[in-house]
């Protein structure tokens, strides 16, 4: 959920494009590895909240040349496009309502009450506009700034409900 100056700003370029085609950004995140620094672009098409091989081709050309234009990071760099997958990160405040009812892990920036990491079912969004997640403690809520990543758990129901996504859209 917190990205870096230079990944929010790749987040303000990049976004537009993948919007114009009609999908939405999930997450864009800057690592390395020991011989490369990779820029890593998650999107999905709202509907199926998942992105097909094709679509990854052409949206990584639009990105590439968008990027090549604006040149926001510094030497060079590999461009990796990829859907979210099913156990995704949840980065944006929607995350947490589409997948209510879905168990994930949660670590925050800073604890809370101590700590700073959590594992439960997502409730939603509170009255407050916070994360609500039952926990085996019961139930906690904080803002969806001060989480520092989330990602939903790999079970049976979200297998299921990603199937169904599919065979609905």
């Amino acid at each position: 959920m917190k990205q870096s100056t230079l990944e929010s700003r790749i987040s303000e370029i990049v976004s537009p494009v993948i919007e114009d085609m009609g999908f939405a950004l999930v997450q864009a995140k800057m690592t390395s590895d020991d011989k490369r620094n990779i820029l890593l672009i998650m999107a999905e098409d709202p509907k199926t909240h998942n992105l097909g091989v094709d679509d990854c081709a052409k949206l990584s050309r639009a990105v590439s040349a968008v990027l090549d234009v604006e040149d926001p990071i510094a030497g060079a760099y590999t461009l990796e496009m990829s859907s979210p997958g099913i156990a995704r990160p949840l980065t944006r405040p929607q995350d947490f309502e589409t997948y209510k009812g879905f168990e994930a892990k949660i670590e925050l920036s800073s604890p809370l009450e101590g700590q700073k990491r959590f594992r439960g079912f997502l409730q939603g969004l509170n009255e407050n506009n916070e994360i609500s997640l039952e926990t085996d403690q019961g139930m906690v809520a904080f803002s969806v700034d001060s989480v520092h990543k989330a990602k939903l758990v790999l079970t049976d129901a979200l297998i299921e409900k990603s199937k169904k996504m599919q065979t609905t859209n």
